[in-house]
């Protein structure tokens, strides 16, 4: 999307001895999505001014020339979600994937209908289908946002969706993409037959190689997520060597903006050429593609084996990162990944700080829900204020992923702590887990 963006700029210069109908004929097919209002209250704070974070969502309405694709279902799909940050110095971006398969909080949202959906945990993916209920665009990117920026943290300042058939349409109009599999790719619910080697895709296998998922490798989201992205980097690539030529170039960028929706300060040629040319800055070495740490849910809730959750403290120092507008450290994230401590490894002892009744009993069932280990409740002699985390010296990491799920809770070594345990005590500003 953002190589797209300056493509737009370079179409900008070429079409000015064509004539303005070319420029007019892909603005106007730029759809505009108007979130605001939509998106609600309770939104995190933007912590790094100039910088941005973009929201970008690959679409599959199961509407028109996308039915073919699961009939059986009523509702926008979302199959690719990712968040692009944009350094405040225009130095540097990361993309960050998040798994489709992400078991996270889904909060309330308008359905577009006049009804409003209750908070649940399911897959992140789910956000844009109770937005999407009614085929409005704008409030399935609505109820994303909430669940983005709700389980990261991460204010949203933009937010793109391109569809099945417009990515379609960009790959033809380049010829297609070469593709290298290893082994044969058959998969019906894809709609792909590929033999092993190299070969050129387009049209229906171009699509089929990005969203095929059980019939190759080992099968899960996070196997096609780095599909997706070095695909993406094929076309990219491949589009800076062949339009070379405005009619090429309007080719490919009919099919893009067919099929594009923005928020209304991004929906036309102009935003993004201008996004485009506030990007030239970056190098290649300094745009970072990372998906989410995460690892299998059934490993903390046996019974889950469709799912994946988010990796702590790793997921929150993303996070955490982005938001403050410090650059990743990409071998550092995966360095923690090899010694990580899952959920089920933390045993919690919770404590109700309030005069709230029930309180401890809430906070240890969403840390059961999350795979934690609750070896008790019960309540402190005096209120507080603050919810905190205090642990043995020998806890620490098992305290930080803890604490990492609780945004702005304090940690401490205590020598009172439950030997073997963490103890959560629950204060006034309690909220939920993130």
């Amino acid at each position: 999307m953002l190589w797209i963006a300056g493509a737009f700029s370079v179409l900008i210069l070429a079409v000015a001895g064509v004539g303005a109908w070319v420029y007019q004929d892909l603005d106007g097919s730029i759809g505009a999505a108007d979130i605001d209002g939509k998106v609600g209250d309770g939104r995190p704070e933007k912590l790094s001014p100039g910088s941005k974070n973009i929201l970008v969502v690959g679409s599959d309405s199961r509407d028109g020339d996308n039915s073919e694709y699961g009939k059986g279902l009523t509702t926008m799909q979302s199959d690719t979600l990712m968040v692009v940050h944009i350094a405040a110095d225009r130095k540097w971006a990361t993309v960050v994937s998040f798994p489709r398969d992400s078991w996270v909080e889904i909060p309330a949202c308008d359905k577009g209908d006049g009804t409003r959906s209750e908070a649940h945990h399911f897959k992140i993916n789910e956000a844009f289908a109770i937005g999407g209920a009614t085929g409005e665009v704008a409030s399935a990117a609505a109820c994303t946002i909430r669940a983005v920026e709700q389980n990261t943290g991460l204010r949203i300042d933009h937010f793109m969706s391109v569809d099945f058939q417009g990515f379609k349409g960009m790959v033809n109009a380049l010829g297609g993409i070469e593709v290298c599999p290893e082994q044969a790719i058959h998969d019906k619910k894809a709609h792909l037959d590929l033999e092993a080697g190299c070969q050129t895709v387009k049209d229906e296998d171009a699509l089929g190689y990005v969203r095929t998922r059980y019939s190759v490798g080992d099968g899960s989201d996070i196997s096609r997520i780095g599909r997706q992205q070095e695909f993406m980097g094929a076309l990219a690539d491949r589009a800076k060597q062949k339009l070379t030529s405005p009619g090429e170039l309007y080719d490919f960028l009919k099919a893009a903006t067919g099929s594009l929706t923005t928020d209304r300060s991004l929906a036309g040629v102009r935003p993004l050429a201008g996004l485009a040319t506030e990007l030239k800055g970056v190098p290649e070495d300094r745009l970072t593609f990372l998906t989410v740490p995460n690892y299998p849910r059934e490993l903390d809730i046996p019974s889950d084996r469709a799912n994946v959750v988010w990796q702590y403290p790793s997921a929150a120092r993303l996070f955490t990162s982005l938001a403050e507008d410090e650059e990743v450290d990409e071998k550092r994230l995966a360095g923690e990944a090899k010694n990580a401590l899952h959920a089920r490894d933390v045993r919690v002892r919770v404590l109700n700080g309030t005069d709230r009744g029930g309180l401890a009993g809430r906070a240890a069932e969403e840390l059961r829900q999350a795979g934690y280990t609750v070896t008790g409740t019960g309540n402190t002699p005096d209120t507080e204020s603050k919810t905190r985390v205090s642990y043995p010296a020998d806890q620490r990491a098992q305290a930080q992923v803890l604490k990492s799920r609780l945004p702005g809770a304090a940690a401490e070594v205590s020598a009172d702590a439950t030997t073997g345990a963490v103890t959560l005590v629950v204060g006034e500003d309690f909220k939920s887990l993130r």
